[in-house]
């Protein structure tokens, strides 16, 4: 059965257009999917461990190849249950708004904690590989201000970490076919009103054929 793994990265849920964008792609997916699960990962209501002083000796002690103590063991545990549902998921879907010109902490938070060795990626000594191959991934982008139009005042060449970040660390596990939905002008009236429906019809385009 083919899973797709909703990670929702915004806490604004109401008014978040990134969520929007996000429900209106999963609503055109499981129309053309109705026989496929949808699994939603929020990163505002789970609770996430801190990467503490037994999370930080137990990557070191499976780095060095010796035997980890019980507090190690448990903090290790529960990176890898974090991690199990992208491993389990066949397609991933991230809502993921600006906040800082990157992406907001707590989703920040999650992919510090499962980017780990023998966790989301392998590493012999010569190179790294990820452990998330042969997935796909749709990744909506919403900002309060515009990136791409011409003229801005914030341009992505400079002020954009969020897109190449998410890119970047996607690519990093093994995951390279990744497809971008941006939604800008959030906050901005009707000009932020324009850009989500258009946003959110791109989005359907896109889901009918994930």
């Amino acid at each position: 059965m083919t899973r797709v793994l909703y990670i929702e990265g915004s806490p604004n849920k109401t008014h978040s257009a990134s969520i929007d964008v996000c429900g209106a792609f999963l609503d055109a997916y499981l129309t053309a999917h109705p026989d496929h699960v949808i699994e939603k990962f929020d990163a505002w209501e789970e609770e996430l461990p801190e990467f503490d002083a037994d999370a930080l000796a137990a990557k070191y002690a499976g780095l060095a190849g010796e035997a980890f103590t019980p507090k190690q063991s448990a903090a290790w545990r529960r990176i890898e249950a974090l991690a199990a549902p992208f491993h389990e998921a066949d397609k991933l879907l991230f809502g993921v708004p600006l906040w800082n010109f990157s992406i907001p902490y707590k989703l920040k938070h999650l992919i510090d904690l499962i980017s780990q060795k023998d966790v989301l990626f392998s590493f012999d000594g010569s190179g790294f590989a990820g452990l998330l191959r042969g997935k796909k991934a749709a990744v909506v982008y919403a900002r309060g201000l515009s990136y791409t139009s011409p003229g801005s005042f914030t341009p992505a060449s400079e002020f954009d970490l969020q897109r190449p970040y998410m890119e970047t660390w996607l690519k990093f596990v093994g995951v390279t076919d990744v497809v971008g939905i941006v939604v800008e002008r959030t906050l901005f009236g009707p000009d932020g009103k324009a850009d989500r429906s258009r946003a959110i019809e791109e989005a359907r385009s896109i889901a009918r054929e994930f």
